[in-house]
């Protein structure tokens, strides 16, 4: 009896701490550098959840190693329910091209839910003269090496990205990693690097402004804020299509009734008119898949880019 009035008890308490939480602020790791794709969704959602939860949630930015570094340190925090990543698509490649890394995405985080997707796009920096994939192909092919094309670092799926290109049209050009696609972007746009193979939410605003030229949708279809830049099929590239998205994780040993909490939070936050009309401007498509069922496609983009890295022969020390 006495067994089961403690069971009771202690359900009734983790209950409590459940519909208690938050009662203290909580930390978003964002394992990028400010002014990246994975800021352009984290912070207006930290916004939003703040108002809505009455508890500051505060965004950090810890870059480094195409994201490795922050996971790691996401990893260590502990599962208290008050450390959240939120991470991208290129926690699904590190596995494949980080042969050392300090953490395991699949056992050392729980899935919460996907937050955005975006498409990838072929852009070229202003000094390109390139009017057409094949165009740049063409050139690709005729100069080896003369081509450089900039990523927010090594593993990210700019990076692999290029490198399906790369194998698909049997052409070379330069990898030039970054620490981030803020700083990326910065020596994109000075025309310190020809081409990117960025996500859409990070380009969309530079493309309006005329600031860069998106020549390639890597999508099944055209995207409806850009209905003239053609897919990457449409120009006789079937196959490459690659999106960017953007995702959080709890940290291992988060109680599941806080999981399942923030998952509400976050689907319900995903509604709301601020957040509709920010990822309506970076073209993105809305998450909010069941954390059980982010955890599938998390194994599923694991299992693709371990495939695409093996063929490109990309490893990273770290």
């Amino acid at each position: 009896m006495r067994k089961i009035v403690l069971l009771a008890g202690l359900l009734l308490a983790t209950q409590a701490g459940a519909q208690d939480w938050p009662v203290k602020p909580v930390r978003f790791i964002n394992p990028f550098p400010a002014g990246g794709g994975t800021d352009t969704f984290a912070r207006p959602l930290s916004v939003v959840l703040s108002r809505n939860l009455g508890q500051q949630f505060i965004v950090e930015n810890q870059g480094g190693a195409g994201g490795t570094v922050g996971a790691a340190n996401a990893a260590r925090a502990g599962g208290d329910g008050y450390t959240f990543l939120i991470g991208a698509v290129h926690h699904t490649i590190a596995p494949s091209v980080y042969p050392k890394l300090s953490y395991d995405l699949e056992k050392d985080f729980v899935p919460v839910t996907l937050l955005a997707t975006v498409p990838n796009v072929v852009v070229l920096n202003s000094k390109t003269n390139f009017k057409t994939v094949k165009e740049l192909e063409t050139f690709a092919k005729a100069n080896p090496g003369r081509l450089n094309y900039g990523s927010p670092g090594s593993g990210t799926s700019q990076h692999l990205a290029a490198e399906l290109f790369k194998l698909g049209t049997k052409t070379f050009m330069v990898h030039i990693p970054y620490r981030g696609l803020g700083p990326a972007m910065q020596d994109f746009l000075a025309g310190n690097f020809e081409v990117m193979f960025d996500g859409l939410g990070a380009s969309a605003a530079q493309i309006k402004a005329g600031k860069i030229r998106g020549i390639g949708m890597m999508a099944p279809k055209r995207h409806p804020q850009f209905p003239d830049i053609p897919t990457m099929a449409e120009q006789g590239y079937p196959g490459m299509e690659v999106s960017t998205w953007y995702a959080m994780w709890g940290i291992r040993g988060t109680p599941q009734t806080v999981i399942d909490k923030m998952y509400a939070e976050v689907s319900k936050a995903l509604k709301d008119p601020a957040i509709v009309k920010v990822w309506e401007v970076t073209g993105a498509d809305f998450g909010g898949q069941r954390p059980g069922e982010f955890a599938k496609y998390v194994r599923s983009e694991i299992e693709r880019w371990a495939r695409v890295s093996k063929a490109a022969n990309i490893k990273v020390d770290n």
